[in-house]
Parts: structure tokens; C-alpha cells; sequence
């Protein structure tokens, strides 16, 4: 049964998340994911409802005001003015001023957390669904008020278990704020949504030791190709020579250390390729920050490239090099894929799952192996067989619809 079509009660999708990150430049992952689902509930037969939680407030929005925020997020509609009450909140950027008032002016309720309950329950009626896919405003006090609705349930999708898995790679105050979150989820969640088989694995073994496991399904999430825009990649670059591309925010678990280390060794020659290193810089990783701002040879720093931009990069690239060391799901090896490009990655269980034998599967700690690769693909007669690959590439990647048929319906 498709609960967007279902009778049975209304759905509440959680979008502090994507509107928190307003004016903060190329989404991220988890950004894209819940605009995916944004858009698949603004089809909805049943009467849907969005929750934001900005500072002190939440605001409750109707499937009026849904339509117009997607609108906006797709860019069909310019965000608003700025409303007086944005000023109080001046360190916000003016794109986030103007989301926030845009906020406001749509909302059809609002409350602070003690009267979340009753603001849900008069506007969004019983046997409500909620929906949170965002890791934002997993709050105790917010789940305890959303179960306090006449026969509601609570679904998360959890992208990873990242933060306790990997400490050593995260902010201080991230592992302690997502155990927090991974309490509430495993208090409060009646169903689970995990992106691959492994992250499901990882996840119930924490839900293990917190006394409670809720149901959890994998739902792989949706591939889907951006049209490569040219005209959107920043003037002055050379793509005349050959050249790679690594895809993500500049944070420990990426790896770039390792890449780094490899063009390093590959010297200042006409011979060495580019390695273009896309995304905005993140946390933990003043060395490599360092090394990045002294400027290697042949290596290129761009931190707001769109995602049409980085379409037209990967596509004539000799492909994406991601070495991470971590992965709940990993969009960058999987859309690479869906476009014909090689992909080089680490050798995680996710991959595995359903890339199948497309990439080329690298130990992500030894960075000699990485140059190797890297220099036979650089070789142009080596290159001449590129197409070879794609005889690797998985018959049918995950869509969107198979990841909504499984995740929908788990409540």
C-alpha cells in the first residue's frame, strides 16, 4: 500500500534541515535527499504537512506552502523579502533571512516545543506520520510531543552511523550530539530506514546496546544523473590535459590526505595529470587545508561548484577518485557510475552492494597503489580502452521509486 495515496492519515515531512542549509552554497548529500522527498510529498493524495524547527519556534506548513517552497528550492521562485524579524537574527545570511521570513509568512501554525503536541494534533489531526530524514531536530522533547499524537508514528531515515563509528574523525561535540540523537531515534522511532545493508548492520548494533532496536529496513537511495552544464564550470580551467576529479566536503574522512600525498610524488611534469578537489572545506583537517592554500602543481581547489558544474567536470575527466574511509551509502561513486564515468574508489562493503564490480576497488590507505592506478590511467594508449568498464556497470542501479515503494511503506 503507498502511503502517499493512503487515507489512512496525514504525513508530516521534518525539513529543518534543508532549510537551515538556504544560502550555504551546493547542497550536500543528506540536503539532496530530503529535497527528494520533498518532492515526492508534494504529490501526495493525502494531506501533508511540513515541520521546521527555527530556534525557538516551529512552524507548521500545508501542502500550499509545500508547493511554494519547492518552487523556490528548484529555482522557479525567487525566496522572499526579508521580513523585521530577520534582523534580529543578523548573522544569518540574507538568503536564510529571506527562507526564514518565507517561513513565516506560509506557515498556518506555530508554537514553541511545549505546545508542539497541540499545534499537531489540532492542525495535522490523529494517526499522523512523521517523517524525518534529515539527522535536524532529532530531539527528545520533539519526538516525545509527536508521539503524544492520537496513534502517530515516527519514521528516520539514518544515512550512517558515522559519528561512533569513526570519533576520531568527527568534530568534539558531533559524537556526543549524534549518540544523543541515536537515544531518541531508538526511544521513539517505530521505523528505521537505513541506505544500504551495511549501514543497517552498523545501526542496530548501537540500537542494541541503547535497549531498544526498531524496525529497520534498507532502501538504497535514488541515482539519478544531472545534466552536465558547461557553462557553469568557473572560466580559466584547463581541460585540455588529462585529468581526475575527487567529490566531497574536505573533512578527514574523505581521505584527501592520501590523494595529496600521490600527486606529491607524481611531481611537476607536462606528463602529470590535474586533480581537481570539489567541494567546501570542513572540519579537522588543517593539514590538509594547508597543503591545499601552499598550492601543489596540477592541483585544483573549487569549493562552490554546482551540480551541473560538476557534471561537465566529470564528464570528461579519466574519472572520480574517492578514497573514503566511511560510507553509509556514498552518492559521488554511484551518480559517476550512472554517467558512464570511471570510478576509483576504496573498498567498502556499500560499493559492494550495488555498484557490484564497476569501480576499481583500491586499499584507501595505501597510497602507492592509488599512483599506480592513477599513472596507467593517465597513459593515453592505456586510456584508449576506457569504455571497457561500463561492460562492468550493474544492469539496473537503485531509483528513487524503488527506494520510496520500501521506504513509504515501512509505516
Amino acid at each position: 500500500m503507498d502511503i502517499t495515496k493512503d487515507s489512512s492519515g496525514p504525513i508530516c515531512l521534518d525539513l529543518t534541515r534543508l532549510i537551515s542549509r538556504v544560502g550555504r552554497g551546493p547542497m550536500t548529500g543528506i540536503d539532496r535527499v530530503e529535497l527528494a522527498y520533498l518532492r515526492k510529498l508534494s504529490e501526495c493524495k493525502v494531506p501533508v504537512f511540513a515541520l521546521v524547527n527555527a530556534g525557538s519556534e516551529f512552524h507548521l506548513i500545508d501542502a500550499v506552502g509545500i508547493s511554494q517552497l519547492l518552487a523556490r528550492f528548484d529555482g522557479r521562485t525567487r525566496w522572499g523579502s526579508r521580513d523585521l524579524l530577520s534582523r534580529v537574527y543578523w548573522r544569518h545570511s540574507n538568503m536564510l533571512q529571506a527562507a526564514l521570513s518565507d517561513i513565516r509568512r506560509l506557515r498556518i501554525g506555530r508554537c514553541g516545543a511545549p505546545g508542539l503536541a497541540d499545534l499537531l494534533q489540532s492542525r495535522c489531526g490523529a494517526k499522523l506520520r512523521y517523517i524525518n530524514v534529515g539527522h535536524s531536530n532529532i530531539r527528545r522533547d520533539v519526538f516525545k510531543a509527536i508521539d503524544l499524537v492520537n496513534a502517530s508514528s515516527i519514521l528516520v531515515l539514518l544515512h550512517d552511523t558515522i559519528p561512533l563509528d569513526f570519533p576520531q574523525l568527527q568534530r568534539n561535540e558531533t559524537t556526543h550530539a549524534f549518540r544523543e540523537k541515536l537515544e531518541v531515534v531508538s526511544a521513539f522511532a517505530d521505523a528505521v530506514i537505513c541506505p544500504s545493508a551495511d549501514c543497517r548492520m552498523k545501526a542496530e548494533t548501537h540500537f542494541e546496546r541503547l535497549g531498544r532496536t526498531p524496525e529497520c529496513k534498507v532502501a538504497h537511495l535514488g541515482i539519478t544523473a544531472t545534466p552536465a552544464m558547461p557553462s557553469q564550470l568557473p572560466g580559466g580551467l584547463d581541460l585540455s590535459r588529462p585529468y581526475f576529479v575527487t567529490l566531497g566536503t574536505i573533512e578527514p574522512r574523505k581521505n584527501h590526505e592520501l590523494l595529496l600525498d600521490v600527486w606529491q610524488r607524481l611531481g611537476d611534469g607536462p606528463e602529470v595529470p590535474t586533480l581537481f578537489v570539489v567541494g567546501q572545506r570542513g572540519w579537522k583537517n588543517e593539514s590538509v587545508f594547508w597543503r591545499l592554500d601552499s598550492r601543489p602543481a596540477h592541483v585544483v581547489e573549487l569549493n562552490d561548484l554546482s551540480d551541473g558544474g560538476v557534471a561537465a567536470l566529470l564528464q570528461r575527466s579519466r574519472g572520480l577518485l574517492f578514497p573514503s574511509l566511511a560510507e553509509g551509502f556514498g552518492l559521488p561513486p554511484a551518480e559517476a557510475a550512472l554517467t558512464g564515468v570511471p570510478v576509483f574508489c576504496s573498498d567498502l562493503p556499500v560499493y559492494r552492494e550495488f555498484l557490484k564490480d564497476y569501480p576499481v576497488y583500491l586499499n584507501a590507505t595505501d597510497s602507492y597503489v592509488w599512483e599506480t592506478t592513477i599513472r596507467e590511467f593517465t597513459d593515453c594508449r592505456k586510456y584508449g580502452n576506457k569504455n571497457n568498464h561500463l561492460d562492468r556497470l550493474p544492469d539496473r542501479l537503485p531509483t528513487w521509486e524503488d527506494h520510496f515503494n520500501i521506504a513509504l511503506n515501512a509505516l
